[in-house]
């Protein structure tokens, strides 16, 4: 109740000022909780909301936020010197109890977000405005790795009953937010409306003239655009690739574009024994054998879903991270040749010579076309005597689907939150166990891969990092852990007169919005 108080005082106080800003996306935010969900329309979303200790900035540096500065301790991890004079949006003052609180809810077995501290061993307390994170080994990556840690208030989430996340069920933290950002929640309707307000209190000084935001998911695009270029929304995400030209084309919408951080790939039950779905259910599972995973690869023709579904909008992919990400391995920058008549002849050797059925998972309102790219991909299957019964759903219902491996083959999108490569190797290709390979849902796991990463962590030496990774791409490559597809673009439509910054992470940050008024 207080909250609500709080934003009605707020928006009062500025009547005449009043610019709402209105947007709207396929996926409506799952959660309002930052540590139960590791999805981009969580964070995107709630980097609105909360802050954590350091920030991207709009060229994506980390920068100082609820931290003011940071050291390394030698090789034992890093000391953050905290903002002082921060408040919650109940009220509540800012200290490092807060962030030994909200490390210690993001890290536990409860929370989707926990790889992110798979290399610290311990966080201590110096004073209220000190804290270190001790680390088992040098982690040079380690302010980046945290750019999206958010920190809660310790007394509001424990007397809520929401001391940990929840990632399958719901707290009081998952309709309701209390964080430090320049918004705060004061109205929450899943998969209707979702409402923030200027934080009049926050430490920042703004640089938007938003005064009430109003956000809400539109599955279909055809609806969002019309509502566009009505003027009854102010900016969607994305612009359907086939429709950008025509939203910029007159004077009431801008187009806003360039190419995400994001790789899109088929995921692949590697552990499964069995199939699960289409006519041979219950048979073993062919995909275990690297020359059918090869087969798929070689039997997707990238170019002409890039040209066809993606507009030439889009970049090929050949690994877990584009061109652009640190960490890149420019000696496996090749992706498989188109090679259909290859793939029949690794199926026949691997003992399927007339194919076989199985089943795809796909999402139909998370990535940029994405069943449209699933009914591409079946087609090309099929070419080679793979019959996919290819299954699209919402993304709400999609991720609990994944995380109970009902699936035989699924579409994935990855965007690094660090913007380096180690990135999808601790999330997507270590062997899951702990808080490592938390979205390595087909359980892909090769030993190397697992005793190279904490080295690819503490190595300071860039020429000696960049070594391993090389080895580490070759050989997600060479076993094919994953098939890479393309490299998403982002497509946004804005109406006329609004300024925005877009990132290559796809978050949608409202304090550098501005409208036209008058």
């Amino acid at each position: 109740m207080r909250l609500t108080i709080l934003a009605l005082a707020a928006l009062a106080a500025n009547p005449l000022a009043a610019e709402t800003f209105r947007w709207a996306s396929t996926t409506d935010p799952q959660t309002m909780d930052p540590h139960a969900v590791s999805s981009a329309p969580v964070l995107g979303f709630l980097n609105n909301v909360y802050e954590g200790l350091v920030r991207r900035g709009k060229d994506m540096t980390i920068e100082p936020a609820l931290a003011t500065g940071w050291e390394p301790l030698g090789a034992d991890g890093w000391r953050f010197t905290l903002r002082e004079g921060v408040t919650f949006h109940g009220g509540e003052a800012f200290t490092a109890e807060y962030v030994l609180f909200s490390y210690e809810r993001a890290a536990s077995e409860a929370s989707d977000v926990a790889s992110w501290f798979a290399p610290v061993s311990a966080v201590e307390i110096v004073d209220d405005f000190t804290i270190d994170f001790l680390t088992t080994a040098p982690n040079p990556i380690f302010p980046d790795s945290i750019a999206n840690f958010m920190i809660l208030d310790k007394g509001w989430a424990e007397a809520n009953g929401a001391a940990l996340p929840a990632k399958d069920s719901e707290t009081f933290a998952t309709l309701n937010a209390n964080g430090t950002g320049a918004f705060q929640l004061v109205e929450r309707a899943p998969d209707l409306k979702t409402v923030l307000v200027p934080f009049e209190g926050w430490w920042d000084t703004p640089e938007h003239n938003i005064t009430r935001a109003e956000f809400t998911p539109i599955q279909n695009s055809a609806t969002a655009v019309a509502a566009l270029l009505s003027g009854d929304i102010d900016l969607i995400n994305p612009v359907p690739i086939q429709d950008a030209a025509r939203v910029g084309a007159g004077d009431r919408a801008t187009v806003f574009q360039g190419i995400e951080a994001r790789v899109i790939m088929l995921g692949i039950g590697h552990e499964a024994e069995t199939l699960k779905y289409g006519a041979d259910a219950g048979a073993p599972n062919p995909f275990r054998d690297v020359r059918v995973r090869e087969a798929v690869a070689k039997a997707i023709n990238v170019d002409a879903i890039l040209a066809t579904i993606m507009r030439g909008a889009a970049e090929p992919a050949s690994q877990l991270v584009s061109p652009a990400m640190r960490g890149f391995s420019a000696a496996q920058a090749e992706r498989p040749a188109f090679d259909p008549e290859g793939a029949r002849a690794l199926l026949a050797e691997a003992g399927y010579p007339d194919g076989f059925a199985f089943g795809l998972k796909c999402p139909n309102d998370r990535y940029l076309n994405d069943e449209a790219v699933c009914q591409a991909v079946t087609g090309m299957l099929a070419q080679v005597g793979l019959s996919a019964e290819l299954d699209a759903m919402p993304v709400s219902t999609y991720w609990p689907e994944l995380r109970a491996d009902n699936f035989d083959m699924y579409l994935l999108g990855w965007s690094p939150g660090t913007f380096d490569a180690e990135h999808p190797i601790r999330f997507l290709a270590h062997t899951p166990e702990g808080n490592l390979g938390t979205w390595n849902f087909g359980g892909y796991s090769n030993a190397e891969i697992d005793a190279m990463l904490p080295t690819i962590q503490s190595e300071l030496d860039e020429a000696a990092r960049q070594t391993m990774l090389d080895r580490a791409a070759k050989i997600l490559q060479d076993e094919v852990a994953y098939v890479p597809l393309y490299v998403q673009p982002l497509v946004w439509g804005a109406g006329s007169g609004i300024t925005l910054t877009q990132r290559p992470d796809n978050f949608v940050i409202l304090r550098w919005i501005t409208l036209p008024t008058g």
